[in-house]
């Protein structure tokens, strides 16, 4: 679980609900109209910006921002380093009962293509395709949050608009007049909640968890093409350890 997305969420929501209600009551700022204009015009604007199918898939990944565990660089290196040994001393053949232990699916097919006997390059042009593949699916589940993350506030707006126009519509009606502006307000507050405290964070932690992703396909990839040419262990390590940057080389490695 990540708890730095737990910690934000709950407390940034602590922060702003504890201000809400400093001097006043919470009851003020609820307003059901208000949430069904910002959040029914919200996902309505997706639905025609996306694909009905496209928009169900990004709500499995939306989870991913509190319960993906993150693959860790020098669990890669030392998987590859020993891999490396093994096939330098009993073939590549030798990864057959390694490869039941591998739970990463991407590594999974890289080490099933090198027992398959693949040609290297086939082996990197299959598995680089793979990986725009992946980049590509979380690219367009990063955009969706970043849309909404748009297309919130201006639908507070549009709510303040609807507000102002029943406000001006009843001016000679003095009760009428309050409820209009709560309207008016309180449908900019949600667009400005939802925009900033949920759709755009959720959308930039989709893109620093496809970047980290992304990087560990790369070095199994180029682990997998080091191992297959039958590098040394020392080797396979150096050139792994050259994605890394310098100052923590020394300290992880």
């Amino acid at each position: 679980m990540d708890i730095a997305t737990i910690i934000g969420i709950i407390g940034g929501f602590t922060l702003v609900i504890t201000a809400m209600g400093w001097g006043g009551g919470l009851s003020w700022f609820l307003d059901l109209p208000s949430m069904m204009i910002v959040l029914g015009g919200t996902f309505g604007a997706v639905l025609i910006n996306y694909p009905l199918s496209t928009v169900v898939k990004v709500i499995p990944a939306a989870k991913n921002i509190f319960f993906k565990r993150e693959t860790e660089v020098q669990e890669v290196i030392e998987l590859f380093v020993e891999m490396a040994g093994i096939t330098r001393r009993e073939g590549l053949l030798s990864l057959e009962r390694m490869e039941a232990k591998i739970e990463d699916p991407f590594l999974s097919k890289a080490v099933g293509l090198v027992l398959d006997g693949v040609d290297p390059t086939d082996v990197e042009i299959i598995l680089e395709t793979e990986i725009q593949s992946v980049a590509e699916r979380h690219r367009i589940g990063a955009e969706i949050f970043t849309t909404m993350g748009n297309f919130a506030p201006a639908m507070g707006l549009m709510g303040t608009l609807i507000g102002l126009v029943k406000m001006l519509m009843q001016m000679s009606d003095p009760a009428m007049i309050g409820p209009s502006m709560s309207l008016a307000l309180i449908t900019t507050f949600y667009g400005v909640i939802l925009s900033n405290l949920v759709f755009l964070p959720i959308a930039g932690k989709l893109k620093t968890q496809s970047s980290h992703e992304l990087f560990i396909k790369y070095l199994m990839l180029n682990g997998t093409l080091a191992m297959q040419s039958g590098d040394h262990p020392r080797m396979v390590k150096q050139k792994l350890l050259s994605f890394v940057a310098p100052r923590e080389r020394g300290a992880a490695y």
